[in-house]
């Protein structure tokens, strides 16, 4: 499984290849008045306990920080945004089910924000 957080440089052997047909859970934090988003505890904490609960299932998981609206003037529309890539949907639901207690216990961690979770197959 690969982390990708920063802008290590990193060789294409480095990281899982995205392959058409894998399933891809978005976990979106929309930004709104009154918000928080702690991304250092989700970036070294929170996704790293994800990662290591969700074992060899979870393929690749990487991590977005919003940083600008699509104008100047507009706000960021979401604060952070987290990606996980299975090889099956059945992958993704017998390795979350058993621990989305603790995954979604430690959500009021670093933000108090309820996630949307859309859930995808990579078409392209």
């Amino acid at each position: 499984m690969a982390l990708l957080t920063s802008c290590q440089q990193a060789t294409s052997s480095d990281i899982p290849k995205i392959k058409k047909g894998m399933i891809k859970v978005t976990i979106l934090y929309p930004n709104s008045e009154g918000k928080t988003f702690d991304m250092d505890y989700y970036s070294n904490k929170h996704m790293p306990m994800v990662a290591s609960l969700l074992g060899d299932s979870l393929k690749l998981l990487a991590i977005d920080k919003g940083i600008a609206g699509r104008t100047p003037d507009e706000p960021i529309p979401y604060l952070g945004i987290g990606y996980l890539y299975f090889d099956t949907l059945s992958a993704y639901q017998n390795s979350f089910g058993p621990n989305a207690e603790k995954i979604v216990g430690d959500i009021p961690n670093y933000t108090n924000i309820e996630p949307v979770v859309q859930i995808s197959e990579v078409f392209q």
